[in-house]
């Protein structure tokens, strides 16, 4: 049941405002380590300040984010990186963290997609464009449910804490950031796209780099070298029955997934001239963490296979492929078992949108939630759109998820921080 104030606040959502919202977000291209990712967050600050909210804005010290023993790794080159957190006035009661990260990734090619990927289009009530679902509606969501609570002149027992962070794309730099400066809170919820559900547990992710080595010549002559491309082939077969058998028993939470822990191949690069037997190869991807399984442990098994496959190899036996851990590091997070949140939640979006709780399940794919999981804040997702067409030119969303979405977190922050 709805309380009188929820009821308030619910009434003060401006629909309209949360589709001007979402094209002016879509239009800033904030892409992971771009110039515009740092434009996004001083817009984002304005728009937090108009809110009322009390504002930290504020550059983070790159090289000693870098230089500490749990940063979390990043990709993209980023010469710069801002904080931007901020917290409502209240008393006594608890802090609820409203999390979402301000950058995209690239569009890719500009061919498959019908226009501009950063001038949104509107057909009837879906928005497109890259960073539509993944996620910049979810940041229209929690600016939507501020400035419905704001309208409504409703007191705060406790603290709303806004957390925009850049870089989580990449590895999570934002994140990490943001929690090492000190900003913390009693729960969290991060509005990535979860279509409808309750997402309570990520896998993780762990890039990796392979060198195979092999031995040049030229083309004509191809049987004095050994092709590294050749070389590969069985590392390739021997990574893909290691994927198969990390995904046996992937407990209750990743049971719908067909690969919830997927390994694959993202990049291969070889040779240097098309006549010369290549005599390197790089392959680079990704390896996922099994929920509740360590990182390094996740790390020393790819490892094993590796060297496992070099073993039964004549060539690799002599020259053995060489294992690097580049770029982002998502380790697996998880809200605390029987924790409240997960069902209060559901409640909220029962009573505020009226079409039934949604489900609880887990996400192949790693996000910010580990890191603040990890820091002792309990933690789960919930925000409009669905993953399956994120990073893709199909991105979009629909405004009524993103309005149902910030209806959900009206009762979500009034209830956890409570009203004076």
């Amino acid at each position: 049941m709805l309380s009188r104030e929820e009821a308030l606040a619910l009434a003060a959502i401006d629909d309209a405002d949360v589709g001007r919202t979402l094209l002016e977000l879509i239009a800033i291209p904030s892409v992971t380590g771009s110039a515009a990712e740092s434009e996004i967050q001083h817009h984002l600050a304005r728009r937090l300040e108009l809110l009322g909210l009390d504002v930290e804005l504020w550059s983070m010290d790159l090289d000693a984010l870098r230089s500490h023993p749990a940063f979390p790794g990043s990709e993209a080159p980023r010469d710069e990186a801002w904080g931007l957190v901020g917290t409502t006035a209240g008393g006594d009661g608890p802090t609820l963290v409203l999390q979402g990260h301000v950058d995209v990734v690239p569009p890719g090619d500009p061919a498959t997609w019908p226009g501009d990927p950063f001038v949104p289009r509107v057909t009837g009530d879906l928005v497109h464009g890259r960073g539509a679902c993944d996620m910049k509606a979810g940041l229209t969501a929690h600016l939507a449910a501020l400035a419905a609570i704001r309208a409504a002149g409703i007191r705060l027992r406790g603290r709303v804490a806004v957390h925009f962070v850049v870089g989580e794309e990449d590895g999570g730099t934002g994140a990490f950031g943001t929690l090492e400066r000190g900003y913390r809170g009693d729960a969290c919820v991060i509005a990535e796209p979860t279509a409808g559900s309750v997402i309570t547990a990520n896998a993780g992710a762990l890039t990796f780099r392979l060198e195979v080595p092999g031995k040049s010549a030229h083309g004509s002559s191809r049987e004095q070298g050994v092709s590294a491309i050749d070389a590969y082939l069985p590392l390739h077969r021997a990574l893909a029955r290691l994927e198969t058998e990390r995904n046996r028993d992937p407990g209750p939470l990743m049971a719908e997934y067909p690969i919830p822990y997927g390994l694959s191949i993202g990049t291969l690069r070889a040779g240097d001239w098309a006549s010369s037997v290549p005599d390197l190869l790089v392959a680079e991807g990704r390896l996922g963490v099994r929920l509740g399984e360590e990182p390094a442990d996740a790390r020393a098994e790819f490892e094993r296979c590796v060297a496992r496959a070099c073993a039964a190899d004549p060539w690799l036996r002599a020259n053995p492929a060489r294992v690097t851990w580049p770029g982002g590091q998502f380790a697996s997070g998880a809200l605390p078992d029987g924790h409240p949140l997960a069902e209060l939640v559901r409640d909220a979006r029962s009573d505020a949108v009226g079409d039934g709780r949604p489900r609880v399940r887990g996400a192949t794919y790693g996000s910010d939630l580990r890191l603040y999981a990890g820091a002792g804040i309990p933690t789960l997702q919930y925000g409009p759109g669905d993953i399956q067409v994120a990073h893709s030119a199909r991105e979009h969303v629909s405004v009524r998820e993103v309005v149902d979405a910030a209806r959900t977190l009206v009762p979500v922050i009034l209830r956890t921080v409570g009203t004076r």
